[in-house]
């Protein structure tokens, strides 16, 4: 089993699941996070961490899209190992619908040097 970051991250970007991983397998794109779900060591504490509830194990229905999401993401995107504020929208955004289609970036998160 392992953990996947789903579409209600998505124009969210909670963090509070960064701090609490034993392993630094969260990954920041410019408006979301993702999981490795290689490097996921399947502990659980990140989940119940997730304000939006956008964290969910793998045993799930219809969860192998969001795996290989997770993977292809997490090898592009850098690693996220610290706490930071959600999107200015996140109160707004979470728990709307749609928001792979309509928000989600590919990008990932811009590097602070």
């Amino acid at each position: 089993m392992t953990y996947v970051v789903t579409e209600n991250c998505i124009a969210c970007k909670y963090t509070d699941c960064v701090e609490v991983c034993p392993v630094d397998c969260f990954y920041e794109g410019e408006n979301m996070l993702v999981i490795h779900p290689e490097e996921c060591i399947d502990c659980g504490v990140c989940e119940p961490e997730c304000p939006a509830d956008a964290i969910r194990p793998d045993t799930e229905p219809e969860m192998a899209k969001w795996v290989d999401f997770n993977r292809k993401y997490s090898e592009a995107w850098p690693v996220i190992v610290a706490k930071k504020d959600p999107l200015p929208n996140a109160g707004t955004m979470d728990g709307k619908g749609g928001k792979l289609s309509t928000n989600f970036s590919e990008k990932p998160a811009e590097e602070v040097a």
